[in-house]
């Protein structure tokens, strides 16, 4: 859906991506499901102007990654340092451009979310209550609900976690459960009673209703899940554990516990952007302000009653203007597979001869707004050398080589008399292409807006193809000029369009016409349509951008990725004797 005005500049935005959790290392499916579409829409944000920041980080409280280090028998702090650094790395390398992306292990996230709960708290929207808990008598320890595996009650799929199926998504009641086992040890589990604190979400549900209702430009897969929770009810939801590693409890008789993982996990998102900026409150609660969540299929509940209704009941901060809920991503012919080798496991790239750019134009491809979609090898490279090569490479190598074979580097400006009317129509499509692109990326749809410039770019190959230049340089050598004239500029402008898309790529390009600064600057979005470059202006020299891929490339990383790194790999010199029985959670 396109927006139908464009927003003025001076609006803030707020761009998060589900933080990941630590006890393992991301593969594709956690690229293209957050960060990689989110890191889109921030470069366009600040191409275009606006004034953004975009955060994120690693989730590593709760039992996920207290049981991760257990098994690997390291430190829990040494574990979740390294883990953070090998996301960061991988995020790096695919230049996924976070202004902070943090830890909610840190004092200071610790510290948001105690006074966060305390608001909560004092506005009535806490109460105490006993439940049942998972416990593994043979072990002797309590359990978190996703380290208990056993039957939805709803889907009947047989590998549903304590919390959530994540067949179906269904988040689940420990009762909920059939046939409950450890993840740790396969031992039977049983339910233990014990008191915990609850948020009364129940609440919240008119309010909830009616908020979700009004967001009538969310995709339907969104909005429909969200409105289906509240069909079913909403009920009080415990926000506590007995676990040892999070944050813990600011009230009387329940010191000894922690907040479950997703109470305390999103105001991470509050906790980061105070990282990001001293004026952070302008994000949160600043009239001009817009807040857009970037997330997995599995996270479409939590971002659209959880924490919401958690944001309502604080009651000063602004809820989410765009949840932007996105489907999985498979592989080949399955799910991806760390065990079986099956999958492109990200820890492995920034060691490959894979380009950056080169993947995430691929992964645009993929980003699964609407529906499921599959990574093929045989797809990619065909995506790659047509599309990104044989279009978008193709119009820029010979644009540059022909300017500067030809013309000695340098561009000639036309009068208005000697414009023609292919050249008339060569700026009538690109100003329209690009107000829609730009219309596509206001509304997040980033494939749409990716198929547009490569359309753009198509119809620079169709000018050069149709004017032929290259024969009009002997015959009318300033016509030629000012054919080439035309298509530095589209090239200019392909390069604006691309940045957020390709980050490393742009740039070059931009060198490559002698142009100053960077095409990723803040404002320089509105330079894109624009047939403005100068009388006379030189271009520089130019190199190849992209190599053909080739099947033996193809092959080579294909195994090359597939075989992904065991956790335990990480801290080869550092195991202890440690062992999971040992670790009282």
């Amino acid at each position: 859906m396109m927006t139908n005005k464009l927003e003025t500049n001076n609006t803030k935005r707020l761009i998060t991506a589900a933080l990941p959790y630590i006890n393992n290392v991301p593969h594709l499916g956690h690229i293209v499901g957050s960060h990689l579409p989110a890191d889109i829409f921030a470069r366009f944000c600040r191409s275009k102007g606006y004034e953004t920041l975009f955060v994120g980080g690693t989730d590593e409280n709760g039992s996920a990654s207290e049981i991760a280090a257990a098994k690997v028998g390291v430190d829990l702090k040494k574990f979740s340092k390294k883990l953070h650094e090998e996301h960061k790395k991988v995020y790096d390398w695919f230049g996924i451009s976070y202004d902070t992306f943090s830890r909610t292990s840190k004092k200071s996230h610790h510290e948001t979310t105690k006074e966060f709960f305390k608001e909560v708290y004092k506005n009535g929207f806490i109460s105490e209550g006993k439940m049942k808990v998972f416990y593994s008598p043979e072990d002797d320890m309590f359990l978190a609900d996703r380290y208990v595996v056993g039957e939805c009650p709803k889907c009947n799929y047989d590998k549903a976690l304590g919390d959530q199926c994540e067949n179906c998504t269904v988040v689940l009641d420990p009762t909920q459960l059939e046939n409950p086992k450890s993840t740790l040890t396969g031992n039977s589990v049983e339910l233990k009673e014990a008191s915990h604190l609850f948020f009364e979400l129940d609440k919240l549900s008119p309010k909830l209703e009616k908020w979700i209702k009004s967001k009538t430009k969310w995709r339907k897969q969104v909005s429909n899940l969200a409105l289906g929770w509240i069909k079913e009810g909403l009920r009080k939801r415990s926000i506590t554990r007995d676990l040892k590693n999070g944050v813990s409890v600011p009230l009387k008789g329940f010191e000894d516990k922690v907040f479950y993982v997703w109470f305390d996990a999103p105001i991470g998102y509050i906790s980061f952007t105070k990282e990001a900026s001293d004026n952070w409150k302008d994000f949160w609660k600043g009239e001009n302000s817009k807040i857009y969540n970037f997330l997995g299929k599995d996270n479409i509940p939590f971002h659209t009653i959880f924490w919401p209704g958690m944001l309502m009941a604080h009651g000063e901060f602004k809820l989410a203007d765009e949840v932007v809920g996105l489907q999985y991503l498979n592989y080949e012919a399955g799910k991806f597979s760390k065990s079986q080798k099956r999958g492109v496991f990200c820890e492995k790239l920034p060691g490959s001869k894979l380009e950056p750019d080169v993947l995430r134009a691929y992964l645009t491809y993929l980003i699964p707004e609407t529906g499921d979609t599959t990574f093929k090898w045989e797809e990619f490279k065909e995506r790659i050398n047509s599309d990104l090569i044989g279009n978008y490479g193709n119009f820029l190598n010979r644009t540059l080589s022909f300017i500067n074979s030809s013309l000695e580097g340098i561009l000639s400006k036309p009068k208005e008399t000697e414009i023609k009317s292919e050249d008339k129509e060569l700026m009538k499509i690109t100003g329209e292409k690009v107000k829609q692109i730009t219309q596509y990326l206001e509304s997040q749809e980033l494939r749409r807006a990716f198929h547009e410039i490569l359309a753009l770019s198509s119809e620079g190959n169709k000018y050069l193809h149709n004017t032929e230049p290259w024969n009009l340089i002997k015959e009318d050598p300033i016509r030629a000029g000012h054919i080439l004239y035309f298509c530095a500029n589209l090239s200019k402008t392909l390069a604006i369009l691309m940045g957020p898309y390709l980050p490393q790529t742009s740039p070059k390009v931009w060198n490559y016409l002698g142009l100053n600064g960077n095409p990723l600057e803040n404002g320089n979005w509105d330079e894109a349509g624009k047939f403005e470059l100068a009388d006379s202006h030189k271009i520089g020299t130019h190199g190849k951008l992209f190599n053909l891929l080739t099947d033996e490339e193809i092959a080579e990383l294909k195994d090359e990725l597939s075989k992904g790194t065991e956790v335990k790999d990480f801290f080869k010199d550092q195991v202890s004797k440690n062992n999971i029985k040992n670790i009282k959670l």
